[in-house]
């Protein structure tokens, strides 16, 4: 792709760094931005930079947020006793928009993923098991998508909690395997939350 303007060639490969942005929807992003009035464009580029210099992670639950702490862990309605385990923000999000789950979440940031150099010790794995052993979680929902890395991921959480004093259980298979849980329709997510099932029951149909 030939570009007129390095100044504009720039642009177009900062974007195109995003994830699922080509080269050519790159290009048509920015020229649309150069289309608008200058105004628009300082406000995108300033709320960007605003999220990147003042965002946080949820203390508790290593959530984005906008405080220290979340506020569906400062929520005293909810169930702190009942903690669903996913991947990341857009699952939170995901299974809080179905409406049908009350307690609280721990986000990982990832899953184990040894093609890509992700370990246990790169995800928040370790706060997780910290909390368990305090005694006040009784129930873990591993809600992770159902791919190879979510069930290793699930797997290897579960042996790491032999002994201690928590249920473990899983979201229903309403979920289509190696779905992602942000893509599931809130009507089949929230079914899965709630028709969920025990986390041996699933070891013993894989």
């Amino acid at each position: 792709m030939e570009f007129s303007s390095k100044l504009l060639e720039n642009a177009v490969y900062e974007m195109s760094q995003l994830p699922g942005i080509g080269k050519r929807t790159a290009l048509r992003l920015v020229l649309h931005m150069l289309k608008q009035p200058s105004e628009q464009t300082l406000r995108l580029t300033s709320s960007l930079q605003h999220v990147r210099n003042n965002i946080k992670f949820c203390s508790n639950c290593h959530n984005i947020s906008d405080v220290a702490l979340c506020e569906i862990c400062a929520n005293p309605k909810r169930d702190e006793s009942l903690v669903c385990v996913v991947e990341d923000i857009r699952d939170v999000m995901a299974i809080e928009n179905t409406g049908q789950y009350k307690g609280l979440y721990h986000v990982l940031g990832g899953k184990i993923s040894p093609m890509e150099g992700i370990g246990p010790q790169n995800l928040t794995i370790s706060s997780l098991l910290t909390k368990v052993k305090e005694g006040i979680i009784k129930e873990l929902i591993f809600a992770l998508s159902s791919t190879m890395e979510g069930d290793t991921t699930n797997f290897y959480i579960y042996k790491q909690l032999e002994g201690a004093e928590v249920k473990t259980s899983t979201i229903a298979r309403g979920i289509a395997v190696g779905d992602e849980l942000e893509y599931a329709d809130e009507v089949t997510l929230g079914r899965s939350i709630i028709n969920r099932i025990p986390f041996e029951n699933s070891l013993k149909s894989s």
